[in-house]
């Protein structure tokens, strides 16, 4: 007996570790267009013995998949590296240039010295990586806009000849406002709200796409819608071209042919522009749809663009471009309706049972200029009525103009709510649960997490809490997706930001806004209450810098840290990081904090102290709280 255990156990010890599992290029799988010359490449165990680990690995990488999986030729072979990393370690090949595909696999070895299999293949692929990489043009739509005024969103469009058979085709794309792309009348990527929302004179994302299915030999075409977006739609306090007054698009489609020739076509002064069906749209009050005034066919070959107008070249910075590092805005989810309530005013409003963020999709038949208005908010007041008290300026309406004849679905393009209920006016019929569906969106963040426990209010907590992070994480980390503000406040994500790891993988995207706040910090080393900053565009300069709030440039770094072990972001926010304790250094008297201005405790729940009347609700010493912070 003890024979045959000794020589089963002796044959499990021997058994090979599984392979590695969920490859990552800078926690993305298998990434388009990254930003980096020397990538970090990441893997985790798919093996479940207790107390595995990993001893030494060998990472392989090539220009091809047949030549990865022959092992020959290669662009780098790390060879057998007796070392427990399996995140962050370096891309150890020549240094990579623009438009560069990689595939890459990677095998380890456990405690005992088994040698696992090779994994599955992963690749990555480098977006443009110069600035001379950019030979299109900036252009933008005739007429001139309005800079006072909300404008109609914008087409742009232009035809194209692919005369030979197609290897691959990639398109780089970007805006000043809020853009959508099409080729051959379909969309290109699954994206929403791009390029983001980032300090858009300093930092601006450009998107790559994969769009070799998209086009078909002979004659395609190209087409953009243009909105407004954050650039120059209305932010807080009625203030509009925060960023810019004008839009503009940024498109370049390079195609490799299957005979080794390649061919690159950018928007140029060639291009068309027209006006859109969406009359109106904007981040805070919704958008407008007049169905009737759709241009079937605009953005296919062939289409009749004669009475469109041409376009302008802008002169703007290319340089300012860099490549996403937190995985994009998406559509995620759909709710259904739970109920249709009729209210004590009157009104018809549907309860999704679920606060969210996104929009509804509506789908309905019924003559031609039927007029649908669709109102969202996040309760019901006392009595039973459609409450929007709580959204301030934020109007939240969506209104559709049907084009009649067949079923109408339709959702709108660059905007967003933050709503549970919808309220309906003008829907042709009985209203019925089928009519509105509700799209959840937010940045495309994969869970880390999980908590669950016996006590079901405690359950509904971190439910609250996860829905509220969804809602939160549109691209930035904001303090709410309704009212009119929806800014990234540095206090919010600082407190929220080791939360929101527990529950998701936030490291891209925590990444790509601490960018963005070293990039708005200002040269005193102060950090802005908001990021990106318009504070200090276009409107009122503030002394905005307190405690809580700028050490989110500090605590944040460090939080990453401790929870991937990212010691590439502490060495880029190392300035930034630096630069804020020096700051906090020129408010302090014998290292006590006192000059400036101070949140103080924030909305707490008691009477002021003298010292905070200015902010009701802060009863701490604001003196305390800062040195607090600054010690911290």
């Amino acid at each position: 007996m003890l024979l045959a255990l000794a020589t089963i156990f002796s044959s499990a010890e021997a058994a090979p570790p599984a392979a590695p599992v969920n490859l990552r290029t800078e926690q993305l799988p298998n990434p388009l267009g990254i930003g980096k010359r020397n990538p970090r490449l990441s893997w985790q165990f798919s093996g479940s013995e207790r107390g595995s680990s990993q001893l030494a690995y060998r990472v392989q990488a090539a220009a091809d998949l047949a030549s990865l999986h022959a092992g020959q030729p290669l662009l780098w072979d790390s060879g057998k590296v007796a070392s427990d990393e399996s995140v962050h370690v370096t891309y150890g090949g020549p240094p990579l240039q623009s438009m560069n595909t990689v595939w890459w696999r990677v095998k380890y070895w456990d405690r005992v010295g088994g040698e696992s299999p090779w994994s599955e293949p992963a690749r990555f692929e480098t977006g443009l990586l110069n600035v001379s990489d950019w030979s299109a043009e900036w252009i933008r739509p005739i007429p001139a806009e309005s800079e006072s005024l909300e404008f109609p969103v914008s087409l742009l469009r232009t035809e194209i000849v692919v005369d030979k058979p197609v290897a691959s085709a990639r398109v780089y794309a970007t805006a000043l406002g809020l853009y959508e792309m099409e080729i051959n009348g379909r969309r290109v990527g699954d994206e929403v709200l791009t390029p983001g929302w980032t300090p858009y004179d300093r930092r601006l994302l450009y998107q790559t796409y994969d769009v070799t299915s998209l086009l078909r030999p002979g004659a395609n075409a190209l087409g953009v819608s243009l909105g407004d977006g954050w650039y120059r739609g209305e932010l807080i306090r009625n203030s509009r071209n925060v960023f810019g007054r004008e839009r503009a698009a940024l498109v370049q489609l390079h195609v490799r042919y299957t005979d080794g020739s390649s061919a690159v076509f950018g928007s140029n002064a060639n291009w068309k522009s027209g006006v859109s069906p969406i009359l109106f749209s904007g981040i805070y009050d919704g958008e407008t749809y007049d169905a009737r005034l759709e241009k079937t066919g605009w953005s296919e070959p062939g289409y009749d663009d004669r009475d469109w107008n041409g376009v302008r070249p802008l002169d703007h910075p290319k340089s300012i471009l860099v490549a996403p590092e937190s995985p994009p805005i998406r559509r995620i989810q759909e709710i259904t309706p739970v109920a249709i309530l009729r209210t004590p005013a009157g009104e018809t409003v549907f309860d999704f049972g679920q606060n969210m963020v996104g929009w509804v999709r509506l789908r309905v038949r019924g003559p031609a200029g039927t007029k649908i208005v669709l109102r969202h908010s996040e309760m019901l007041d006392a009595q039973g009525n459609f409450y929007t008290e709580s959204l301030r300026g934020a109007a939240q309406t969506v209104t559709y103009i049907m084009k009649g004849g067949s079923d109408e679905d339709f959702e709108p393009h660059f905007t967003f709510q933050g709503f549970r209920y919808v309220a309906v006016d003008g829907l042709p019929g009985e209203p019925a649960l089928h009519d509105l569906t509700g799209i959840v969106i937010h940045s495309d963040l994969e869970t880390a997490g999980h908590w669950e426990s016996s006590n079901r209010w405690l359950n509904q907590l971190q439910s609250n809490i996860v829905w509220s992070q969804r809602g939160n994480f549109v691209g930035i980390p904001t303090d709410c997706p309704q009212r009119d503000e929806r800014l990234g406040w540095t206090g919010d994500a600082q407190v929220f930001a080791r939360t929101a790891a527990y529950n998701m993988n936030v490291a891209g995207f925590f990444t790509q806004w601490l960018h963005d706040l070293a990039a708005d910090q200002r040269a005193d080393g102060s950090v802005p209450w908001v990021v990106p900053d318009i504070t200090s565009r276009g409107m009122d300069t503030l002394a905005n810098a307190a405690a809580g709030w700028g050490d989110a440039a500090v605590i944040i770094p460090w939080t990453m840290y401790m929870f991937y072990g990212d010691k590439q972001l502490l060495t880029e926010q190392y300035a930034s990081m630096k630069g804020w304790v020096d700051y906090v250094h020129t408010r302090t008297e014998g290292l006590i904090w006192k000059k400036g201005h101070q949140f103080g405790d924030w909305l707490a729940y008691a009477a002021p102290s003298d010292e905070a009347r200015q902010y009701p609700g802060a009863t701490t010493s604001l003196d305390f709280i800062g040195t607090a912070f600054f010690a911290h």
